[in-house]
Parts: structure tokens; C-alpha cells; sequence
């Protein structure tokens, strides 16, 4: 049965030009190519992602044209190489994990409970496809793949300092730690998840989300705390002894 992915004529060359010799039409002509080539692109990707599913971290370019239905060669016309589609597949990875942390942290009321939640969504994530997160890990050293888990991890942060500085504000507190309680929030967790898939994931998500929430939430309502107390306590560190 011939591949959903490949053109009627089993390659993926543009269409012939027209028989009365006439040059391909315009802008229109182009607009439609580009979309076309656009939508197949995607397709590979998602194809290169189901072969990550499949045979893990390791997956090469063989078993993503095999999941594509497609030769290596076709796999080329649209990356020029490994690196470029993984980079476009870490792109995948991580707007989905955007897409699943962004509304948990958004929906949160209470402070612990968004030190929670945001745990939670993070793990989940892992937990729903581990060999994709894996996927990240594994190719944390390609430079292209780096900036893209560092993006995403920019962007989860300053969802959650954004979230984080309204609840401080609304406690009638400095909101001034929101954004590197949010960026050590989010560093912490995705260390621990890393440790948690590769070991297999020895603790249930439920079990590891109330570890790791009682130990950042401890340090966080200290911090809380500390601001009630009498200005200088809470600046004695700033004190110079003669």
C-alpha cells in the first residue's frame, strides 16, 4: 500500500509543468508549494516522533523513513541532515510541554498549591512519554536542541514569576523573588525529572510531586515568613561588623 506521505507518483518532486510548455503560474502557484512543502515537513516530524515512541533515544534516520513510509533520500529534501530534524522535533517536544504546564500553573489560586501543580504538570509530562523527554536529554549536546529546551525553559518561567508575583502582590509583599524562585523552580524539576526517567521512574509521580513540593515549599514560606519579621532581622546579614 503506498504511504500517505508520498505524492501519487511516489516521489516528492513538485508536479510537472504544464503541457503547453508555459511556466509555472505566480505567487499563487508558489503560496500552494510552500504550504505543501510545509505540511509535508510536518508530517516527517510527526513520523520521527512515532519512531522515538517506538525504538527510544536512539532512533536513526532508517526507522524514521520506515515510520514515514518513506526512502532516506526524501527524509533529505526536507532536512539536510539528523541534527536539523531533531532540532525540529525538540521543537515538538517542547511546545507540548508548554501546552500541558502553561494552563496548570495559570489555573492556580493558592501559592503552595502552584509550587504543586507546577510539579505535577511537569512530571506528568514525563511520565506520558518518557522516551520523548528522554529524547531531550540525550540530545541535550547538540547546540541546536540546547537552545530549544533553554527556550522553552525561559518561557515556563516567566509564566509562572508573572503567576508568582501576583500572589506576592496580592499578600502585599516584594514581588522581587518571583522571577528566580520561578527560574530555580523550574531547573530544580526538570533535574529531578531527568533523574527520575532515566532511573526508570523508581516513585510514583504522586509520591515524588509531594517530596519535592513539601522541600521547595519549605524554603519558599520561609522566605514569606522572614518578611514579617522587623526590618533589621531580616537585613542582619547586610550588617558590617567592626
Amino acid at each position: 500500500m503506498q504511504s500517505p506521505l508520498n505524492d501519487v507518483n511516489g516521489s516528492d518532486s513538485p508536479a510537472p509543468p504544464p503541457a503547453d510548455g508555459r511556466k509555472p503560474g505566480g505567487n499563487g502557484r508558489r503560496d500552494r508549494w510552500a504550504g505543501h512543502r510545509e505540511q509535508r515537513r510536518h508530517q516527517l516530524v510527526e513520523a520521527a516522533v512515532q519512531a522515538l515512541l517506538r525504538h527510544g533515544p536512539e532512533a536513526d534516520m532508517d526507522q524514521v523513513a520506515a515510520a514515514a513510509g518513506v526512502s532516506k533520500p526524501v527524509l533529505y529534501r526536507y532536512f539536510a541532515d539528523k541534527s536539523q530534524l531533531w532540532v525540529a522535533v525538540s521543537e515538538v517536544v517542547a511546545a507540548r510541554m508548554v501546552d500541558t504546564i502553561a494552563p496548570a500553573i495559570e489555573q492556580v489560586r493558592e501559592e503552595r498549591d502552584l509550587v504543586e501543580a507546577t510539579i505535577d504538570a511537569y512530571l506528568g509530562v514525563i511520565e506520558s512519554e518518557p522516551r520523548l523527554y528522554q529524547f531531550l536529554a540525550h540530545q541535550s549536546g547538540d547546540p541546536g536542541i540546547h537552545q530549544v529546551v533553554a527556550g522553552t525553559s525561559r518561557q515556563v518561567a516567566a509564566g509562572l514569576a508573572r503567576v508568582i508575583g501576583d500572589r506576592l502582590r496580592s499578600l502585599g509583599l516584594d514581588a522581587g523573588p518571583a522571577e528566580p524562585w520561578a527560574y530555580g523552580l523550574v531547573g530544580f524539576v526538570q533535574a529531578v525529572g531527568e533523574w527520575w526517567t532515566t532511573h526508570g521512574q523508581p516513585i510514583s509521580r504522586a509520591a515524588l510531586t509531594d517530596y519535592l513540593t513539601a522541600l521547595l515549599w519549605s524554603g519558599i514560606e520561609g522566605v514569606r515568613a522572614s518578611a514579617d519579621l522587623p526590618r533589621q532581622l531580616t537585613r542582619a546579614h547586610e550588617r558590617i561588623v567592626p
